[in-house]
């Protein structure tokens, strides 16, 4: 299918041919019919792209920060791969269509194939040519209403939201500043609501077009028209509410709003337009300022959006679906009238000429709708005082094939996110005796961006396809957590070596769903992306530091830090939580150190926050101490570890600097490492190197399955023994 994409770092427009998205349970795949451009949000989106480095820096300051604190926490090199990688890739474009439902998921039953539906999000209601759009974030089409029009769904929640916001009573006037798509909507919502509307813009082909559509008054506000149409209308006292739908850098939209609103008057902002607030004029007519968030509420919430969970009406009567569905209502019985915004309908394939008509200025509009072809394509928990770590059983003998050192190790990805992209992707991409041969997404542009940036052969959303496909060797499931435990069930049984990243199960039947595969299919060629145990850096040490004999003790303080609000990991009830995704890279890593497995794990939680204190005892009486605490100083290095035995101290910090220290002379300082490294390296690239070893030659995986077992057992201990109370004994199955 084609989308519409664009490259943020060159600016770069194109329609791209990218897989079909795959129907996710919980949502709809739909078949675009109209999608419009926004003209304002769009086409700032494609103005920055446009722009040199230090423009797109100074355009968002607050992306500047993010990349100042991941510089902070894993270097500049990590952090520049990080950045360009984002930068380089094809973002889609569009937030707003209507189309015609092509394939139901599971748990959707409002709609059915063939329904008009239209569609928001975007991540979701896309320019392209198929979409797979969730519950909340699309509502049937009213009987009647023509798809063209309830293609403007999204932008007109949009302007209802702000309305609603500036929350509007019959006889009261209001001032919107900013006549575009998103003001021109608004006039037509606060006149339907019984409100009188005086309008500024400066152009005055937009103040005859809202005068058409309802505005009392328009003029431009740099002219006295509009404060004379506001003194008459008001008799002098002022408008009750402003509307700021501009955009743009002037701070004139907030100082017209000061001097034309009433006593206590309300302003609310719906563009993004500068906010230099004039403290005396706000202060002296106490003024009550409010932002209007997109869609309304349920924007942003990933519970609401992705996971379909509705928020009651008797406590949130307008979310975001119910204002889409409340605008086409109002389109299907003519209470607002958005023909006469159309100014362009452009076919789908011109989309590249028509957003650059639109940059250049030689397309002038208000909105603009991109028509697309008609033609069918084919489609392709209690506390628990023992947790049992399962038994790794297998049926037969695992043979695995070895290869020429001529043949290329053929690999799969399925998943193409962050972490993919940036810290294991760069390591096999160009690597000899690989090829990577497909990538697999549910959306497609992901796939098509790694596609064309690692030189993957293929891309898809057909996962079928890849686990059917002999001459692929192995599988790399780096996709959320929640679903690595059935697709490496999937793949093993498949019969591919797999590499799943952490975790390899998030609760103890998928991870006994893991092992049936194993004993059915006599596959046991897995591999988990525990890769700290691979740093060089803490091989040398580990080395260096020697054999003990007695038992050790272990401290590793990990300086988690808060994660940015919307972020996925958030998501507990879907992904586990934040230590189930994450925590045995540290609990193997210990256990590598101490070359055993744990026998008994005892956790606590601090109140009120993330920070945990975990405690691994050892077969020897050996124990480790995991500190994961979020409430750190973010300047404070991520990782510190301390091994202590025998008269001996082997310390880590952050993977940038390693020494040893021993007894004898008082504070003696045995080794410690030469130099600081280039970067931190946490083992990715020796770990895939150790993982395309075993996969070319037959030979052993990197780190045996009973261990991984181990590993995955005691961090799901931590989660009982924080419902416990108690230490929770890890208790081998016979």
């Amino acid at each position: 299918m084609k989308q519409v994409v664009q490259n943020y770092k060159s600016g770069e427009l194109a329609v791209l041919d990218v897989p079909v998205p795959g129907c996710k349970p919980g949502g709809v795949l739909v078949r675009t019919a109209y999608s419009l451009i926004s003209t304002g949000t769009e086409l700032m989106k494609v103005s920055e792209a446009g722009m040199s480095m230090l423009g797109k820096a100074r355009s968002r300051p607050d992306q500047v920060a993010k990349v100042m604190q991941s510089v902070a926490t894993n270097g500049v090199p990590a952090t520049y791969r990080k950045v360009m990688g984002k930068l380089d890739s094809y973002t889609p474009l569009g937030y707003s269509l209507c189309g015609v439902v092509e394939q139901v998921g599971a748990g959707v039953d409002d709609v059915k194939a063939g329904d008009l539906v239209a569609c928001a999000g975007n991540e979701h209601a896309l320019h392209a040519e198929l979409n797979w759009v969730p519950k909340n974030l699309y509502t049937p089409v009213p009987d009647g209403l023509a798809p063209r029009h309830a293609a403007f769904g999204t932008v007109g929640s949009i302007a209802m939201q702000g309305v609603r916001q500036g929350e509007p009573q019959l006889g009261e006037v209001a001032l919107v500043i900013g006549l575009g798509l998103i003001g021109q909507l608004v006039v037509q919502l606060l006149t339907a609501a019984g409100v009188r509307v005086v309008g500024a813009d400066p152009d005055p082909t937009r103040c005859e077009l809202a005068e058409r559509l309802g505005a009392a008054a328009c003029g431009d506000p740099a002219s006295t028209a509009v404060e004379a149409a506001v003194a008459e209308l008001t008799d002098g006292h002022g408008v009750d509410q402003v509307f700021l739908a501009a955009g743009g850098g002037s701070n004139q939209p907030v100082e017209l709003a000061a001097r034309l609103a009433r006593d206590r008057g309300r302003v609310v902002d719906i563009g993004k337009c500068r906010l230099d607030l004039p403290w005396n004029a706000y202060y002296e007519k106490e003024l009550d300022v409010r932002f209007s968030r997109s869609y309304g509420p349920g924007r942003y919430d990933p519970a609401y959006e992705l996971e379909g969970r509705d928020y009651p009406i008797g406590y949130v009567r307008w979310t975001e679906r119910r204002n889409l569905a409340c605008f086409l209502d109002l389109l299907a019985r003519g209470s607002v009238d958005v023909e006469p915004l159309v100014s362009h309908v452009a076919d789908f394939d011109d989309a590249v000429e028509t957003y650059q008509s639109l940059k250049d200025g030689d397309l002038k509009a208000v909105a603009v709708l991109f028509r697309y072809p008609e033609q069918a394509e084919e489609q392709g928990e209690s506390a628990a005082p023992e947790v049992s770590v399962p038994e790794v059983r297998r049926t037969g003998t695992t043979v695995a094939p070895v290869r020429s050192a001529k043949t290329p190790v053929r690999l799969a990805f399925v998943g193409a996110g962050n972490y993919a992209t940036s810290m294991l992707l760069p390591h096999l991409a160009g690597r000899e005796g690989v090829e990577l041969s497909t990538v697999v997404t549910t959306t497609a542009l992901s796939a098509a961006n790694a596609q064309r940036k690692f030189g993957f052969a293929e891309a898809t959303t057909d996962l079928d396809a890849v686990l059917g496909d002999k001459s692929i060797d192995a599988v790399f499931v780096v996709t959320r957590h929640s679903s690595h435990a059935e697709l490496t069930r999937q793949a093993l049984l498949a019969g591919k070596t797999v590499f799943v990243e952490k975790p390899l199960a998030l609760s103890e039947d998928e991870l006994a769903g893991v092992l049936a595969a194993v004993e059915e299919s006599g596959n046991d060629r897995l591999q988990v992306g525990f890769n700290r145990r691979f740093a060089p850096l803490l091989q040398e040490a580990r080395k260096r530091f020697g054999a003990r004999t007695g038992p050790a003790s272990l401290r590793y303080l990990v300086n988690a830090g808060k994660l940015q609000h919307g972020s996925w990991y958030l998501q507990q009830g879907a992904e586990g939580s934040r230590f189930a995704g994450e925590g045995g890279h540290f609990i193997d890593t210990a256990s590598w150190l101490l070359d055993a497995d744990p026998v008994s794990v005892y956790a606590t939680a601090a109140p009120g926050n993330e920070d945990l204190q975990v405690v691994l005892r050892y077969p020897d009486g050996s124990t480790a101490t995991i500190s994961y605490v979020t409430t750190g100083a973010a300047g404070f290095p991520k990782e510190t570890l301390d091994l202590i035995a025998d008269g001996r101290v082997l310390r880590l910090d952050d993977f940038v600097r390693a020494s040893v220290y021993s007894d004898g002379t008082v504070g003696r300082k045995q080794w410690v490492s030469s130099r600081l490294p280039k970067a931190r390296d946490k083992g990715q690239n020796a770990e895939l190197a150790a993982f395309i070893k075993a996969v070319r030659t037959g030979g052993p995986m990197p780190v045996p399955l009973e261990s991984l077992v181990a590993t995955t057992s005691a961090t799901l201990a931590v989660r009982a023994g924080l419902a416990g109370g108690a230490p929770v004994t890890l208790a081998r199955a016979r």
